[in-house]
């Protein structure tokens, strides 16, 4: 996959191409049944498969105070995209200045002149250019007079369709719909909407050793690590380590309330580490990656370290238990 972070990078050759416009945060099922879309035109067209999008999310630049958390980071957006088999990613960066072009210059740079577009694959509900004043109609109308067609999709986005493990069937699917989840700690439900399990990257970097004194050594993510962290709780998941071995984990989320002035943190224990290592298990200064397979309780403040103790044996047994078994969540 081509990755360009500003228009001036993309070869004075390149094309012809369809492309799509979105942030695409989660790249959730709905946003990649849009992006299968876009590459079945594309191939149909015999161009390439483009998606325009921005960072930081447009939110963060207009309303900070009030911007919604990401549900990942970029590199794992960028990561997802490429997984999508579109042929590039054209990632600008959003400012105010970007945003003051109106629908018609944005376009006519962006998509004819730099990536020249045969065809824009959008929702009904499409927002662009100066004060979001451009919608699905402005784009048809630039479509006939800049020559390219405009396919707009009926629902940007997919539902998830109604079964016996899903209260909320037909709910379409959104970014939104996957950070309300989070929030309350059901990552299962996240990992149904996004189609692949929620996770964080960050650096391993030294906490204050609470876990290897009680015997549970934990990998500690860096506070700057990317994703949305989930409700405060005991998760049963996967610690991914910078080699691509995928460790059993039960990971923690909070402030440990068994313990005073401890900040919120997110830590991992990796389960069944071989005896051999058990002692030079050292994954500080590591790039890992969390997933998060299944919230197994909440946040309880024990009367004391054994009693926590006795707890987090439990915690570990029932997290070996589920991912002994684990699977993907269905796309």
């Amino acid at each position: 996959m081509f990755y360009w972070r500003d228009v001036a990078s993309v070869p004075r050759d390149f094309g012809p191409s369809v492309l799509t416009l979105g942030n695409f945060d989660g790249v959730h099922r709905g946003h990649q049944r849009v992006l299968q879309q876009v590459v079945e035109a594309a191939r149909d067209r015999s161009a390439a498969a483009v998606v325009v999008s921005f960072d930081p999310h447009p939110a963060q630049v207009h309303r900070p105070e009030s911007a919604p958390e990401l549900i990942m980071g970029l590199d794992d957006r960028v990561e997802t995209l490429a997984e999508t088999g579109i042929d590039a990613l054209l990632m600008m960066h959003y400012t105010l200045d970007l945003a003051s072009n109106s629908p018609e210059e944005f376009v006519e740079r962006v998509f004819v002149e730099a990536l020249k577009a045969k065809a824009v694959v959008i929702g009904h509900d499409v927002r662009f250019g100066s004060g979001n004043s451009g919608d699905l109609e402005t784009m048809r109308g630039l479509g006939r007079k800049l020559g390219f067609e405009v396919i707009a999709i009926d629902d940007f986005g997919a539902s998830y369709p109604k079964d016996a493990t899903d209260a909320d069937g037909d709910r379409r699917c959104s970014s939104t719909w996957v950070r309300e989840a989070l929030e309350a700690g059901d990552v299962g439900t996240a990992a149904r909407v996004l189609g692949r399990h929620h996770r964080m990257r960050g650096e391993v970097v030294h906490g204050a050793a609470r876990g290897r004194e009680l015997g549970y050594p934990t990998a500690n993510l860096a506070s700057s690590s990317q994703g949305f962290i989930p409700a405060d709780g005991i998760y049963a998941g996967w610690l991914i380590d910078e080699a691509g071995t995928r460790w059993p984990a039960a990971i923690s989320v909070g402030s440990n309330p068994t313990f005073e002035g401890v900040d919120r943190q997110v830590e991992a224990h990796v389960i069944n580490r071989p005896p051999e290592r058990v002692q030079d298990f050292d994954l500080y200064g590591q790039a890992v990656v969390v997933e998060f397979v299944d919230r197994l309780r909440g946040q309880v403040a024990y009367t004391g370290p054994e009693a926590l103790i006795h707890q987090m044996e439990r915690d570990v047994d029932r997290a070996r238990d589920l991912l002994s078994t684990e699977q993907q969540p269905r796309r």
